[in-house]
């Protein structure tokens, strides 16, 4: 009983949560990140100011959470790295990952608030890079280097490379959301994008195979 009790109570915290995440990401949308009191955002998320200054104390610490929960999301698939040994099967399933992370409406809506309050409050911009953006580019950078290591691809700067492949795809998936309202593609025409940009980097970085020596005579 005690068992069901705590599961119900961390279920009930994990919907409270949600829901300030969620009001917040809307007000700041709609008000803006300075127009938008923490009172308002917990009357939206039909919370108490208590319960919500008990989780965030403050608007820069919800934003954080923001942040940190949208780079997360799924991430017992998303965070973990592909098993070294297979290039393409490797890419194919952090370029699946990164599409379905960034083709997500809470991630436009991120980028949406970030840049347009980021002349005024310039940390919610590096909030966005540190606890976003560079883990999980990070984490492509720490894959690639592993199969450069293990041989299986000819990757000597491969910083350069996750960048390459992550932006093929983003430059699909993402960014033209940012100025289209109406851009949705369908789930064929991202897989079609992120085997592309798969293609593209096996073209690029593939080692080549020197023939074995001949035996001597």
């Amino acid at each position: 009983m005690a068992a069901e009790l705590s599961a119900h109570h961390r279920r009930l915290a994990q919907q409270k949560r949600e829901a300030i995440t969620t009001a917040a990401t809307e007000l700041f949308l709609d008000r803006g990140y300075d127009g938008t009191s923490l009172a308002r955002i917990a009357e939206a998320a039909g919370v108490s100011k208590s319960t919500l200054f008990k989780r965030f104390p403050t608007k820069a610490a919800l934003f954080e959470a923001i942040v940190t929960e949208s780079w997360q999301r799924d991430a017992g698939d998303a965070a973990a790295r592909p098993q070294t040994g297979d290039l393409r099967s490797g890419l194919t399933t952090v370029g699946h990952r990164y599409a379905d992370l960034v083709g997500q409406p809470g991630m436009t809506a991120l980028f949406r608030i970030v840049i347009a309050e980021l002349p005024r409050f310039p940390e919610l911009g590096r909030m966005q890079f540190q606890l976003g953006k560079l883990p999980y580019f990070t984490s492509v950078q720490r894959y690639l280097e592993s199969e450069h290591e293990a041989g299986n691809a000819d990757v000597p700067d491969a910083a350069s490379a996750a960048n390459q492949f992550l932006g093929m795809i983003a430059n699909y998936v993402l960014w033209p959301r940012m100025l289209l309202t109406d851009w949705n593609p369908a789930a064929s025409d991202i897989h079609d994008a992120v085997e592309q940009a798969v293609q593209t980097m096996l073209a690029r970085y593939t080692p080549t195979r020197r023939p074995d020596p001949k035996p001597e005579r």
